[in-house]
């Protein structure tokens, strides 16, 4: 396994990785705004590769105060959930922030119920639950994690 910065000649298997987990924990209306995202991120993003195959994707952005960071756009192909990719491509997420950001405090998300309990048991906290917030049966769940010094 392998984790590297994003290059445009991965967008197609990106989209590959999103498709795989639509509509359980993406929507079809979101594939243009994904490819939105590829097309034109100033921010770091994340590709994990395990034998030339990238199975996993994520960025990270800081906030405009400074001190709060937000996780963008991550995704393990669904064919490998529960393998550890998720855990090791936020763990590469952090590491960059602790490098690059070290003034950071915290880091948010914004993810669905599906997804909710992986980052809770990463010790992110909920904040607020919109029902249906990203779609018809997707609730967006905003999440917290407050880091140490």
């Amino acid at each position: 396994m392998a984790i590297r910065d994003y290059h445009p000649e991965d967008r197609a298997a990106c989209l590959a990785v999103f498709r795989s987990n639509t509509p359980d924990y993406f929507t079809d209306d979101e594939v243009a705004e994904f490819e939105t995202f590829l097309d034109t991120m100033t921010d770091p993003y994340f590709v994990l590769e395990l034998e030339g195959q990238i199975m996993a994707c994520g960025g990270v952005f800081v906030r405009r105060d400074g001190q709060t960071a937000g996780l963008a756009w991550g995704m393990v192909h669904r064919a490998q959930h529960r393998q550890g990719y998720g855990r090791a491509l936020l763990d590469r997420r952090l590491t960059w922030l602790g490098v690059h950001a070290p003034h950071v405090t915290a880091v948010t998300i914004e993810t669905s119920q599906h997804s909710a309990p992986f980052f809770a048991r990463l010790g992110f906290n909920t904040t607020r639950i919109q029902p249906e917030g990203f779609a018809l049966g997707l609730d967006q769940h905003d999440m917290r994690l407050s880091l140490s010094s």
